[in-house]
């Protein structure tokens, strides 16, 4: 076992992560991977281009193991960038073994060496993610003081799907989000995305900075062409802010929704919300992350036509 060295080990790297990977990875993923395989031709100019580049970036920090003189197993580090209010957070990711040198111990020892420089560090935190189906993996982390927080769901659709009618009967008065209401957002997410429960999905823990943006954050957004609209239903006396919808957009990506109902007012509302996101922006790929465990959510998304794409557990390790 070595730290990585992004000079000699991209491409292998990359084989690596293709192989072990294979069967979960989505476009953005092939992307990456072939992203790593052009910046290992770059030759003395990578170590320049690692410092901007946000592929290197995730894979600079982390080991890998040889073998045979051959790379054989990976794992990568790299931080999480959370508000410093949460802690020091660190991403475990790709941790990977060649089939042929799995049960060996190899995953375990590269796992135990991360959290060790986590630790030394200073992070408080390391999170990472799984897929369910992926039992032997799920129980070298719970081995090794990993808590597993809740399994999510990603969901995709096609832009080529078509738009099924509103159930009959439901009916609310959708608007914007004011500035000012950013807390009764906070206190909703709070309800249904508790921060014990990964927050508001996957790198999004509970903060109100996801809820009150601030000028430099508004900034970076305009800057990298990414638009956030937050529609929201109200109801009740007094009324107060009931659902919410985020339709996130990026420059040559898929929209993504993020979508938050009160218990009492899921299977109208959110459906509602959905079938306006989906009427509304249905000409592009829409993507959705969402707790796995929302049986009526899982079946709405289906009835949207809406493609279940992988099921991951989010796990956790308290470092202090």
């Amino acid at each position: 076992m070595r730290p990585v060295n992004l000079r000699t080990d991209l491409a292998p790297l990359a084989d690596l992560i293709e192989l072990v990977f294979a069967s979960s990875m989505d476009s953005n993923g092939r992307a990456a991977l072939r992203e790593m395989r052009y910046l290992s031709k770059m030759g003395p100019s990578l170590r320049v281009l690692s410092r901007m580049n946000e592929t290197a970036l995730g894979i600079n920090i982390g080991y890998v193991w040889i073998e045979d003189g051959k790379l054989i197993g990976n794992v990568s580090v790299y931080a999480a960038n959370w508000p410093r209010q949460l802690g020091s957070a660190w991403i475990i990711a790709n941790v990977g073994v060649h089939p042929d040198y799995q049960g060996r111990g190899i995953a375990r020892r590269l796992m135990q060496a991360s959290m060790e420089m986590i630790y030394q560090r200073g992070g408080t935190t390391a999170i990472l993610q799984v897929d369910m189906e992926n039992h032997t993996a799920r129980h070298l982390y719970r081995s090794l003081g990993f808590i597993e927080e809740r399994a999510w769901t990603t969901w995709r659709r096609s832009s080529y799907s078509r738009v099924p009618e509103l159930s009959e009967g439901y009916d609310a008065f959708i608007t914007h989000r004011r500035r000012g209401e950013w807390r009764d957002e906070y206190d909703l997410a709070a309800i249904v995305r508790p921060q014990q429960q990964s927050g508001v999905g996957w790198l999004r823990p509970l903060h109100p900075n996801l809820f009150q943006k601030s000028f430099w954050s508004l900034l970076n957004d305009w800057a990298n062409l990414r638009t956030t609209e937050r529609l929201v239903i109200r109801a009740g006396q007094p009324e107060k802010l009931v659902a919410s919808l985020w339709i996130e957009n990026a420059f040559a990506a898929r929209t993504h929704l993020t979508l938050m109902v009160y218990p009492q007012y899921q299977g109208v509302y959110d459906e509602i919300l959905l079938n306006t996101a989906v009427r509304r922006f249905g000409r592009n790929p829409l993507g959705i992350e969402h707790p796995m465990d929302d049986a009526p959510m899982n079946q709405l998304l289906d009835r949207y036509r809406f493609v279940r794409l992988r099921d991951v557990m989010h796990m956790r390790w308290d470092a202090r």
